[in-house]
C-alpha cells in the first residue's frame, strides 16, 4: 500500500500517554526491564523500540533502554498500536454524508466521534464507519482521511475515495489552498479581528497538551469577531495550517480560550445563573467546523460546503445572546460576509 505524505503529528487524534511512577521495588533496574514488569501487556522488545523512538520520557526527558532507575521517577509512555494486533475493522454507524461522488466524500462529523483509532479508542471511530460504508477505502491509506477534527469538535471533513485524490488533497493542504472556517465561542471580549502566528508543539511539561513553543511547527490562525455575547465572543477562525488543537491553543494564547474547553479553558468568571448552567451542560469545547472550500480533485472546480451549527452549540449561543440582551431573531447567513465568487456552494441545513 502506498503512503501519502502528510504529517502524522498534525493528522492523528491526540492520544493520552500512559504515565507511571516507578515503584521502590524497581530501584536499580534498567528502564526497559522496569517497564516490562510494569506494562505486562507489551513485550520487552516493543517497549525497547518505543524508548529508542523517543516515546518514553523519564521525568520529562527522553530515556534510554539502559538508564538505571532509582524509584520515584515519573515515566510517560506513548502507547503505539501493533499493526498485527490492531486491524482496522468496518463498523456500521450512521454517517452524516453531505456530498459524495467517485472521488471525495464530505462528512459532517458530530461531537464525540473520534476520527481515527488510537490509544483507548480502537473501535467506534469515523474510520471504522467509513470502511463499512465505503469498502473500497480499504485500499486507501487511513481510509482516505486527510485531515482531522478533535473528538469533541463538530463539523466538516473531506475524505478521499482514491489514492490519487488523497494525494491531491494533501497537496492542497500543504499549499494552504484548502479553506477551513470554524465558529468558536471564546471567553472574554475580543475587541477586533486579528491573526495569531505562533509555532505549536507538545507542551514541555504536560504531555497531554499542546502549547505555543519556540521549537514547534509554524501555525497561523486568522480570527474575525462576529458578535459580542455575555462574557464571551462569537468568532470565526480560519486556518492556514492544521496543527493539533491549533485554534484551542492559539485562542488561549491570546487570553481568549474556548468556552467549556476542558483542557485549555481555565476557570471562567461566574456570570448569570443561566449562563453558568449552560456552560456546565456544554460537554465540550465550543468549536464547530462551519465551512470547507477546496478544489475538486477530478473536476478542478472550487467547491464550498457549509454546515449548520449543531444543536448543543446553538443552545449555548442562544443563552449567551439572551443574557447579553440581543435579539433572538438571527440567521447564520448574517455572519457570512465572504464572497464565494464562482464557487459552487452547498449549504446543508437541518
Amino acid at each position: 500500500m502506498m503512503n501519502s505524505d502528510f504529517e502524522p503529528d498534525d493528522y492523528s487524534d491526540f492520544a493520552e500517554p500512559r504515565v507511571l511512577t516507578i515503584p521502590a521495588e524497581c530501584a536499580g533496574q534498567r528502564l526497559d526491564a522496569a517497564l516490562a514488569c510494569l506494562l505486562v501487556d507489551y513485550s520487552r522488545s516493543r517497549l525497547t523500540t518505543w524508548i529508542k523512538d523517543g516515546l518514553v520520557l523519564v521525568d520529562g526527558k527522553p530515556g534510554s533502554p539502559k538508564d538505571k532507575l532509582w524509584g520515584g521517577e515519573t515515566v510517560s509512555v506513548d502507547i503505539q498500536p501493533n499493526p498485527d494486533e490492531v486491524a482496522f475493522q468496518p463498523e456500521a454507524m450512521d454517517l452524516d454524508v453531505l456530498h459524495e461522488d467517485e472521488t471525495i466524500i464530505i462528512i459532517n462529523k458530530p461531537p464525540g466521534l473520534v476520527v481515527h483509532p488510537g490509544s483507548g479508542n480502537w473501535s467506534g471511530t469515523l474510520l471504522n464507519g467509513l470502511l463499512h460504508a465505503y469498502p473500497e477505502l480499504k485500499s486507501v491509506p487511513r481510509a482516505g482521511i486527510v485531515h482531522r477534527l478533535d473528538k469533541d469538535t463538530s463539523g466538516l471533513m473531506v475524505v478521499a475515495r482514491t489514492l490519487a485524490a488523497q494525494n491531491l488533497l494533501v497537496q492542497q493542504l500543504q499549499a494552504r489552498s484548502v479553506k477551513r472556517h470554524y465558529f468558536a465561542i471564546v471567553q472574554g471580549e475580543v475587541r477586533r479581528d486579528g491573526k495569531v502566528d505562533a509555532p505549536i508543539g507538545r507542551h514541555p511539561k504536560d504531555r497531554i497538551k499542546m502549547a505555543v513553543v519556540g521549537t514547534g511547527k509554524p501555525a497561523v490562525t486568522h480570527y474575525r469577531v462576529l458578535e459580542h455575547l455575555s462574557g464571551h465572543t462569537l468568532v470565526e477562525c480560519r486556518l492556514e495550517t492544521g496543527r493539533t488543537h491549533q485554534i484551542r491553543v492559539h485562542m488561549a494564547h491570546i487570553g481568549h480560550p474556548l468556552a467549556a474547553d476542558p483542557v485549555y479553558g481555565g476557570r471562567p468568571k461566574l456570570q448569570e445563573p443561566e449562563v453558568n448552567m449552560a456552560l456546565e451542560d456544554f460537554a465540550r469545547q465550543a468549536l464547530h467546523a462551519k465551512k470547507l472550500s477546496l478544489v475538486h480533485p477530478a473536476s478542478g472546480k472550487t467547491m464550498t460546503w457549509k454546515s449548520p451549527l449543531p444543536q448543543d452549540f446553538d443552545i449555548l449561543l442562544n443563552v449567551l445572546r439572551s443574557a447579553a440582551g440581543l435579539d433572538d431573531d438571527w440567521d447564520e447567513d448574517d455572519w457570512d460576509d465572504e464572497d464565494d465568487g464562482d464557487t459552487e456552494v452547498i449549504y446543508v441545513r437541518e
